[in-house]
């Protein structure tokens, strides 16, 4: 009996971000195949793959990292980016929307072989060029020739690792060299993506084009990389090679070269704080400041979502920089983020956070992960050690009110339709935080006959985000305040109390009134909300959406109103965070503004950019404890 045989396909993927500055580089790397059927079999393989008569061993990975020589990044003398390698002047925003380097190809002009990093630059200097006259023009080479016979034109992705060998190991075909190209391409410019391919640029000054060939160097064998101030204006070199675990054969191998290595984002915006008009008064007690920020999940900083900004300037590991710079110069004393993502939290944020003397609790959303483990976002809530101590700490599923709701209030049968289309109404994974803090070092007030008070309960929540469901952002501000109020109540003592979040709601709606002003108007339209036939509404009757704090936001009472914006998208621009308080036992002293809608913009169309890094802004607050009720 003769035995078919497959032929499988070997793929290897190799790719990184563009290199930061401190921002360590990850490199996705996997290896993979595919078996071959007959109409596949004789059809050529894209690049990096393979025709092989087995599927892929297991394998593991060896890398190898290299800097690149210097070279000039723009000939036009009045581009910035000849001195500056600030993310903010390598952004779209700042190139004009074009990040592709440039060349000129015309044999006739000065600026021959001239890189550029846009075409704004080329068009700038183009008008300085002037015609070379044709003896000169004579002795040029033909600049988009490639020269086989060279080393540092050649295919990286050709040769064996550890050797200039032209075979790629284990194909058992010779590997064909560089192709050729003997024509020299019409018109100005080329793109330009091997600096190395065609010498310095004719004319250009500086340490660039000194006529010096530098060497790639090699400075790593760890997987994961750093690059440093000497990294700075250079690109690096990736070299990914795949070995047998049993044989330790090499497989397969890939290089890639990255863009030019951007320095670190120069510091955040130095926010100011606008002191309340009533200032601090008598029998106060501790103040403390409390910060709360959404900073943006990396599952949801997309480039469809923001495709205004950089897609570097959206990877994980840039923003966390920049956040982590916002949140120590802003130096609060608790800290409410939401859109933590839990395997960011997990390797980043809670070490880094402890590095600067904070400790913290996190509540992911109800939901599984999207994807990959912890690849869901949720609240986290940090208290600085030397100011706080924790005392109690609870975490609120919204999910599991719903469910109570249910069986418990309306008494439906959760595996009915109208109880299935209920909870799926109400069933968002959105989630809340509630810890009690208490000072590390009471700070009494003065009035001997009240009882000081040296604890405050802070709670963090994200309401759902769809606009469509107003109905459901009210019912989960309801609930959280019916939960706050059943803790209060079963504590028997009003604690001060503070309540963060992005409540995905502006001040027209009704979980605002709710907020502010305790009920909320039978005729709000958020009240009124039309849902299926088979679905129950979700709230009760507008009389009985009520809660008995006497709430105030913190930035209407500093500033007399809320901010323009604290979410600024191309798609939305408007006020969705807040930090609520207690009014008979807190009192702010100071808000920070939100920057103006001409800072927000300096360095992009709108949020997130390379200087704001989340799609929303920070609100900062300092706070005093009033002694037993003091006003």
């Amino acid at each position: 009996m003769n035995t078919k045989e497959y032929l499988y396909s070997w793929h290897l993927s190799l790719r990184v971000d563009r290199p930061v500055e401190g921002c360590t580089m990850r490199p996705h790397c996997y290896m993979y195949g595919k078996k071959l059927d007959e109409r596949e079999a004789d059809k050529p393989l894209p690049p990096h793959s393979k025709k092989m008569r087995e599927p892929p061993p297991n394998h593991e990975f060896s890398y190898r990292w290299f800097r690149g020589p210097l070279n000039e990044p723009c000939a036009f003398e009045g581009c910035t980016r000849r001195t500056s390698f600030s993310p903010h002047d390598w952004s779209m925003h700042a190139l004009g929307g074009s990040g592709c380097s440039l060349q000129c190809i015309s044999t006739q002009s000065s600026l021959f072989r001239c890189t550029f990093c846009n075409s704004n630059c080329f068009v700038q200097a183009w008008k300085t060029q002037y015609t070379v006259p044709k003896d000169i023009r004579a002795g040029r080479s033909t600049p988009m020739r490639k020269r086989s016979n060279s080393m540092d034109s050649m295919d990286d992705d050709l040769r064996s690792v550890g050797s200039v060998g032209s075979s790629d190991p284990g194909n058992g075909s010779k590997s064909p060299g560089p192709e050729g190209n003997p024509s020299t391409p019409r018109g100005y410019l080329g793109s330009y993506n091997n600096p190395n391919q065609y010498g310095g640029a004719l004319g250009s000054a500086g340490p660039y084009s000194n006529g010096q060939s530098e060497e790639w160097i090699e400075v790593s064998r760890d997987q994961l990389y750093i690059p440093g101030q000497e990294d700075i204006g250079r690109k690096l070199k990736l070299e990914a090679a795949a070995y047998s675990i049993e044989t330790g054969e090499l497989l397969m191998h890939r290089v890639v070269k990255t863009d030019l290595v951007l320095a670190r984002a120069p510091d955040p915006l130095k926010r100011s704080l606008v002191t309340s008009k009533t200032g601090a008064g008598a029998g106060g007690g501790a103040r403390f400041r409390i910060a709360s920020y959404n900073v943006l999940a990396e599952i949801y900083a997309t480039q469809q979502q923001y495709p205004y900004c950089d897609i570097w300037a959206l990877n994980w590991e840039y923003r966390f920089h920049n956040i982590m710079r916002e949140i120590i110069d802003a130096s609060p004393d608790v800290v409410c983020l939401q859109e933590v993502q839990a395997d960011h939290y997990e390797n980043h944020l809670y070490a880094a956070m402890s590095e600067q003397g904070y400790e913290g609790v996190y509540k992911q959303k109800t939901r599984q992960s999207m994807g990959l483990a912890g690849k869901v976002d949720g609240c986290a809530l940090f208290w600085r050690r030397t100011k706080f101590h924790l005392v109690e700490s609870y975490s609120i599923e919204f999910n599991e009110l719903a469910q109570r709701q249910a069986t418990q209030v309306l008494g439906l049968n959760p595996r009915s339709d109208e109880g299935i289309n209920f909870l799926n109404r109400l069933s968002k994974d959105n989630v809340a935080q509630l810890v009690v803090l208490e000072l590390v070092t009471p700070q009494l007030a003065t009035r001997s006959n009240r009882d000081p008070i040296n604890q405050v309960c802070i709670a963090n929540t994200h309401l759902y985000s769809n606009k469509d469901f107003p109905d459901v952002k009210l019912w989960q501000a309801w609930q959280l305040l019916q939960e706050l109020e059943n803790f209060a109540m079963s504590r028997g003592t009003s604690l001060p109390l503070i309540i963060c979040g992005d409540f995905n709601s502006t001040p027209d709606t009704a979980v605002y009134d709710l907020l502010m002003r305790q009920a909320v108007h039978p005729g709000h339209p958020d009240v009124n909300v039309i849902t299926p036939d088979d679905c129950p509404s979700c709230l009760p009757d507008a009389l009985n959406i009520t809660h008995s704090f006497q709430l105030g936001s913190a930035y209407q009472t500093v500033l007399g109103e809320e901010p323009v914006q604290t979410n600024y998208t191309t798609n939305f621009k408007g006020v969705l965070d807040y930090i609520w308080y207690s009014v008979p036992t807190l009192r702010p002293l100071s808000a920070s503004p939100v920057p103006d809608e001409s800072i927000l913009t300096r360095h992009g169309e709108a949020l997130p950019s390379t200087e704001f890094s989340s799609d929303h802004i920070m609100l900062i607050s300092d706070m005093q404890i009033m002694s037993g009720g003091a006003r």
